[in-house]
């Protein structure tokens, strides 16, 4: 068995880097990117004013579209912009770049190089001034600025030089068209630039073009409140649908039995969400029993303890009744069924036969075996526990681990979307790993060789 999970186990990383490889190209291809929304927002600010010959389409200056492609990676074919984002290939940070003729004319400061293939002249990035670099290769020798002749630390800079072919090229893929139109002014760039280690792998998960923030702080805002409700909602849901799948396989066919089955399936024909919009209706803005929105009141920081603790129930009631009224008719049907079943098999009659009391055999007996298909899908509470409810917490307006992946996909926020798919990935495969370690404890049947 320990072989067995070590090899699921083992599993895991080739499948999260196909889950993840597969969605990643498919945000590359969906219209509505963020590239399209940072053209759309300057197209919208630059509406009415005209637009300056420096700007392309959208409003937005080559050099400004050329670092949204740089911080995206969709200047790198789609392997290596994946390998990035997974922090297995670095990334080019600081980027400075500038133009230069072969005879050493440089189109920023104007001045004659000495040696034009080992200098160039750059504007370094952040600091406004001009400096040359001296190159060997590849490799910054050595860098000083050219007013002061102040020396600027070449360690870790790196210099490349991207012709006048490779950028019209980039142009066509930009923009689409016939590299006959791309712009004739292009003239070779020096392309200044230090590399880091920076994606999955090392914790960056990049940042939300929605928000702004990093998307692994907006992740873990949003997963104690996701965790919060997960796991009350597999407490109240277990901790009332097993006994009362026990208590109705004894009460088979009586009023108790009849009674409960009416009131599980009328929840299971209501979808949660809606179920929340009726009684912020009628329980929040008519009768105003309820709060309508949020988790918290504004005011909680400034409560006492009980205060914060009566608040907190009063926010949750709702929402967490919409959470749990879903899953009733499932499992409580399951746990009746299997336990009939149970009860009419020979070992039960046998040990009834043999003086047990009822008692022992429904729970000594046939409790047991009824709970192995229950005991298969205990690994994707994991699963339940974060992912939560898109549509109760767009209802409820709580700020939950669902609704961000849901404001994600309608904003096309490329990076949320890969990190929330991440993290739910690895908890579906390993919510498998543990429904099967579950099924080998509850069942001494099951043997993984």
């Amino acid at each position: 068995m320990r072989d067995y999970f070590i090899r699921r186990l083992l599993l895991i990383p080739p499948t999260l880097l196909g889950v993840t490889l597969l969605v990643f190209t498919i945000t590359r291809f969906v219209p509505g990117g963020p590239m399209e929304r940072a053209l759309q927002e300057a197209q919208k600010a630059t509406e009415g004013g005209g637009s300056s010959s420096g700007q392309i389409g959208g409003g937005m200056s080559e050099e400004q579209v050329e670092e949204l492609e740089e911080e995206y990676g969709f200047d790198k074919p789609i392997l290596q912009a994946y390998l990035q984002w997974l922090g297995a290939l670095p990334r080019e940070r600081r980027v400075s770049k500038a133009e230069f003729r072969p005879l050493g004319k440089d189109k920023v400061g104007g001045e004659l190089l000495a040696d034009p293939d080992r200098e160039t002249l750059v504007l370094l990035k952040g600091s406004g001034r001009q400096a040359k670099v001296v190159r060997e290769g590849p490799l910054v020798v050595s860098a000083a600025y050219l007013d002061d002749n102040e020396s600027i630390d070449a360690d870790g800079w790196q210099v490349r030089i991207e012709t006048i072919e490779e950028r019209r090229q980039r142009w066509v893929r930009r923009s689409g068209e016939d590299v006959s139109k791309a712009p004739q002014n292009y003239d070779d760039r020096a392309i200044v630039y230090k590399t880091r280690l920076a994606g999955l792998l090392q914790g960056d998960l990049g940042r939300s073009t929605d928000f702004g923030d990093p998307v692994w702080s907006l992740i873990k805002g949003r997963i104690p409140v996701a965790l919060y409700f997960g796991i009350l909602t597999a407490l109240i849901t277990y901790g009332v649908c097993l006994p009362l799948g026990i208590l109705k396989a004894i009460k088979h066919r009586t009023m108790i039995d009849n009674l409960t089955s009416i009131l599980i399936f009328v929840g299971y024909a209501i979808p949660g969400f809606a179920l929340g919009a009726l009684m912020l209706v009628y329980l929040g803005a008519r009768g105003g029993w309820f709060p309508l929105f949020g988790l918290t009141d504004p005011n909680f920081d400034d409560m006492g303890t009980w205060e914060q603790f009566v608040d907190l129930l009063h926010h949750t009631a709702l929402p967490l009744l919409c959470y749990v009224v879903g899953g009733f008719a499932w499992l409580t049907m399951m746990m009746k069924n299997n336990l009939m079943d149970n009860l009419a098999a020979d070992y039960v009659r046998t040990a009834v036969a043999k003086g047990v009391s009822f008692r022992s055999a429904v729970f000594k007996h046939a409790f047991r075996n009824s709970f192995i298909p229950i005991a298969s899908t205990l690994g994707q509470l994991i699963t339940i526990l974060v992912s939560g409810s898109i549509l109760i917490e767009s209802v409820f307006d709580i700020q939950g681990f669902g609704l961000l992946q849901y404001q994600a996909l309608l904003g096309r926020d490329q990076t949320v979307i890969m990190g929330t798919l991440t993290i739910a990935a690895f908890l579906l495969v390993l919510g498998n790993i543990l429904s099967d370690l579950i099924v080998a404890m509850v069942d001494p049947r099951v043997k993984f060789n």
